[in-house]
């Protein structure tokens, strides 16, 4: 300890002279980040605190863990017996007693720690033993999550490790989340994933401190969950035509192609999940989408629309039913909206409600309310005479109404309305929680109003956009790169703290065909998401935190989990110079990295030319190859951008 407060007062001093200097801030908190944690700490989220000490703990060939007998802790129990066993070949017993000879102690404290709350944690590694301690089960389940990022990357395995050494740190950790709310949303409505990808998201999601999973159950193309007395929901609307490629733009399936992919869960499956998530303190919100995105329950059950000619229209398959060109609201080509003056409407949600409500124990359930089109309503008779009666003036407050009447029926099955920020313009009373999309403006309006929010904002969260240049990535129409995604701060400023619930990300999958492109959407940007909600603001480093995020990559490769490599891929920048040529600038997120190009077709290495300045491409050049390296180790995937693509980029 002597050398670390030593160490300590070196880096003061150089600040000293630094801030003499004029060397900004950032400089000494990077510092002080690099003393206490050093290079074997690289703790996703950040904790609030670390004090490294001296030496490091020995995994024994026999370990014992220390735990309450407490049913809560039954499977946090497990997952460590399961990681320190398996990789390590180390054979792990579980005793309730306690006994002096304990490996490993998880305590609940007998008095409140009124620091940690109800999912913060203190994890204490000697050279001798390891001890977690917290005032509940889920702040043992966390300090169980750190201590296993501090062994080292191998322990991740699923089968056994050879010649390693099972060592950790010794360290004194205090640790409690920023917020409460730490979500990541799965649309499992554009594709079906069964419920063992679920779990195996859900298993993912934990490791990194997420407890809330948001599932989009239901949407255009596809119903997924069993509702008794409604079979059609998930005969007719969980199915559609299978068709692979740039989902949105597929031909219109033809009336005799086989609508036979798809899938639902049903309540027994549900319950399994949502007992599974428990175990793992993890909160499920189930997710209706209404009054839009609701075609596959019209091509159910067509009543439920205002529209003629409903009972001709199927579960979309990925063909064009919006035109956007125009902005919000889009302009439908098919009615995909339930009808705010059919009262089957409202009698078909009861239904629904009653049941997810039954099934879904956490205190939310997920109304949808996003992106519903009007050009239906505007037209129809039933609407107008709705609007006279009702004394509604807009199409805006035609939805407004249907939104007070959905929330009123998950309010009288005792459960909270939480809706997208685009219901805010049915003035809706205070009771409803905003789940804010469309960037940070709406939630904190929404905060403003006293309505709870959680931020989800394009700006920083949602997972399904594109993690680099459009060249590499499954095109959609936006991109988000890592280190954007690490900016995101779920309590902006100006706001009362008490109405922000927390934060998520979104990952929309629409592209996204298999639970292996959804980890790759996932990771490193959930990294990201985690920190934020997680950490204090004031720990944010870019370069500290992209350095743990390398280290994890690591892990992940061992855990056989993908992830996206983007952010070790360049940045184009064109432009034109003053004489018309085009200017190709090249830059990377990530610092350190030299990059290596080619005009003539070839694969770049780092013998070919390394970028120093902008490019001027050849004239008769059509491709630019880039890699990127990281001294004499290639880093980067090999790029292959075509010229006359950065042409059309220059004339935007």
């Amino acid at each position: 300890m002597r050398q670390y407060f030593s160490l300590l007062l070196l880096v003061a001093l150089s600040f000293q002279a630094y801030s003499q200097a004029g060397v900004a801030e950032s400089s000494m908190q990077e510092a002080l980040i690099s003393v206490n944690h050093g290079e074997e700490i690289s703790i996703i989220p950040a904790p609030v605190s670390v004090i490294k000490g001296e030496g490091h703990f020995v995994l024994p060939e026999n370990v014992t863990i220390q735990s309450p007998a407490s049913a809560e802790l039954k499977q946090a129990v497990a997952f460590l017996q399961e990681r320190l066993s398996i990789p390590t070949g180390s054979y792990v017993s579980n005793v309730n007693a306690p006994t002096a000879t304990a490996t490993i102690k998880l305590i609940l404290n007998d008095r409140i720690n009124p620091a940690l709350g109800k999912e913060g944690y203190e994890l204490s590694i000697t050279p001798n033993f390891i001890t977690i301690k917290a005032n509940k089960a889920a702040g043992i389940f966390y300090g169980i999550q750190s201590l296993i990022q501090l062994f080292p990357a191998e322990i991740e395995s699923k089968e056994p490790m050879e010649n390693i050494e099972w060592t950790a740190p010794c360290v004194e950790i205090t640790d409690y989340p920023r917020v409460g709310w730490r979500g990541l949303m799965f649309d499992v409505a554009r594709h079906f994933f069964t419920k063992a990808e679920v779990k195996q998201y859900i298993d993912a999601m934990v490791r990194y401190k997420y407890n809330l999973l948001h599932l989009h159950l239901t949407d255009d193309e596809g119903w997924r969950i069993e509702i008794k007395g409604l079979p059609k929901l998930t005969e007719v609307g969980a199915w559609r035509v299978n068709k692979v490629g740039e989902f949105g733009n597929f031909i219109p399936p033809a009336a005799d192609e086989p609508r036979t992919y798809g899938g639902f869960y049903t309540q027994e499956d549900i319950k399994e999940l949502v007992q599974y998530a428990k175990e793992r303190f993890v909160d499920i919100l189930p997710e209706v989408d209404v009054p839009g995105h609701s075609l596959a329950v019209i091509a159910a059950y067509p009543e439920l629309s205002c529209t003629p000619g409903a009972e001709n229209y199927r579960v979309r398959s990925g063909e064009r039913i919006m035109d956007w060109s125009r902005g919000a609201p889009p302009i439908a080509l098919v009615d995909n909206t339930l009808c705010p003056a059919n009262e089957k409407v409202y009698s078909f949600l009861d239904t629904v409600i009653t049941q997810i409500a039954a099934l879904f124990p956490f205190e939310y359930i997920h109304m949808g309310g996003d992106e519903a089109p009007f050009n239906f309503w505007e037209k129809n008779d039933s609407i107008k005479t709705l609007m006279q009666r009702e004394g509604l003036r807009n199409m805006h407050e035609v939805q407004g109404y249907f939104e007070k009447r959905v929330q009123k029926i998950v309010e009288s099955k005792g459960r909270k309305f939480m809706a997208w920020d685009e219901v805010l313009n049915g003035n809706l009373t205070s009771d409803a929680a905003i789940m804010s999309w469309r960037g940070m403006q709406y939630g904190i309006q929404a905060a403003k109003k006293k309505h709870e929010v959680v931020m989800s904002p394009t700006t920083y969260a949602y997972l399904d956009y594109m993690q680099a240049d459009p060249i590499t990535e499954p095109r959609v129409y936006a991109s988000l790169r890592l280190s954007k995604s690490y900016e995101f701060d779920p309590i902006p400023a100006g706001v009362d703290p008490k109405y922000i619930k927390g934060g998520q990300a979104n990952l929309w999958t629409e592209q996204v065909y298999n639970i292996r492109q959804a980890e790759y959407m996932t990771w490193p940007r959930g990294f990201a998401i985690a920190e934020s909600v997680w950490s204090a603001p004031e720990k944010k480093n870019w370069n500290n935190f992209f350095n743990r995020v390398e280290k994890h990559f690591k892990r992940l490769d061992i855990a056989e989990t993908k992830y996206a490599p983007s952010v070790y891929d360049p940045i184009f920048t064109v432009s034109r110079s003053a004489d018309k040529q085009l200017m190709i600038e090249l830059s990377t997120e990530v610092q350190g990295l030299d990059i290596y190009y080619s005009f003539d077709n070839s694969f770049p290495d780092r013998f070919y030319p390394k970028y120093t300045e902008k490019l001027v491409p050849p004239k008769d050049a059509t491709v630019l190859k880039v890699i990127t390296y990281r001294g004499k180790e290639a880093v980067g995937r090999m790029m292959v951008m075509p010229i006359e693509e950065l042409t059309k980029r220059a004339k935007r």
